[in-house]
């Protein structure tokens, strides 16, 4: 199977290497949810982050996982009701299987995804882990979420994505890392202004709602350099799918572990241990493209 295609913006021999050593004194938002999850890849300041908000909300790993298997579902939903065959997965994290385009390509070979996110660590599993399904293509793409322009501009997603076809935008527990002032609603409507019609907007978001206890977790990391905004149903609903001009698809926004939740599965935890909103939306046939 064929390596994913990889763009970093660092170029010189040894920037990687140097990278991973200053990244590894701090706790970075991939690293602490791959922790969450159980998984290995991470360093001890990830680890202690992930342990101080655990403290102060012990169901964090609960939310984590529920957040993850909404993640799949919505991803199967698209490749196999839908008929998706394009996904741009913003802050996908450290791979950890099923990665999505081993969920996608189990359903359409074909298909293509391309990754984005911000952290080092992520760009050498990436290399390492996600080969694609020949028939198909995946890419890997070091960006950061705040810069959309960048994202959607560059030579990377451009090679991996066409878009004068539906794609799937697709930002599961990367929202909540947007504050107020720095401009969310811009960033999410950049990103939606290149679909075109016919895509699809995915989307998970951590609350407040139903556990007070996740205000001191958040307080906690932020106290590890990691800003964090929580938001409500309503105010998640308005930023990402309302506000922007999209259709929700049923049930609306709801939390994670409600979305069209499989009968397989274990009945769903307590609201107080997802504590995590989700919901997709469709850009309705008509709507203009920026692309």
């Amino acid at each position: 199977m064929p390596s994913p295609r990889e763009e970093s913006p660092g170029s010189r021999p040894g920037d990687e290497a140097r990278a991973l050593l200053v990244d590894a004194a701090h706790p970075s938002p991939a690293r602490v949810y791959d922790y969450l999850l159980g998984g290995k890849d991470n360093f001890a300041a990830d680890r202690i982050a992930a342990d101080k908000i655990e403290e102060a909300f012990p169901a964090i790993r609960i939310g984590a996982q529920e957040n993850r298997r909404f993640l799949l579902r919505g991803v199967r939903y698209l490749a196999s009701q839908v008929g998706i065959r394009q996904f741009l997965d913003i802050g996908t994290g450290i791979p950890t299987p099923p990665n999505v385009h081993e969920v996608v390509q189990a359903i359409t070979p074909s298909a293509r995804v391309a990754y984005v996110d911000n952290d080092p660590v992520v760009m050498v599993h990436a290399r390492a882990l996600m080969t694609s399904d020949p028939r198909g293509e995946v890419g890997y793409l070091e960006a950061d979420v705040r810069r959309p322009e960048f994202i959607i501009g560059s030579r990377l997603v451009r090679e991996v994505l066409d878009f004068e076809e539906p794609i799937a935008l697709l930002m599961s527990a990367v929202l909540h890392f947007i504050t107020d002032d720095q401009g969310p609603e811009r960033i999410i409507r950049t990103f939606i202004e290149a679909l075109p019609p016919g895509s699809h907007v995915l989307a998970t978001h951590v609350t407040d709602e139903h556990e007070p206890r996740l205000r001191s977790a958040t307080a906690r990391y932020r106290d590890d350099g990691v800003r964090t905004r929580p938001r409500s149903a309503a105010e998640f609903e308005r930023l990402v799918f309302t506000g922007q001009g999209l259709e929700l698809v049923p049930p609306g926004v709801v939390l994670v572990s409600e979305w069209r939740r499989d009968p397989a599965e274990p009945p769903p935890p307590a609201p107080a241990q997802v504590s995590a909103y989700g919901g997709l939306a469709v850009l309705p046939p008509g709507a203009p493209s920026g692309a």
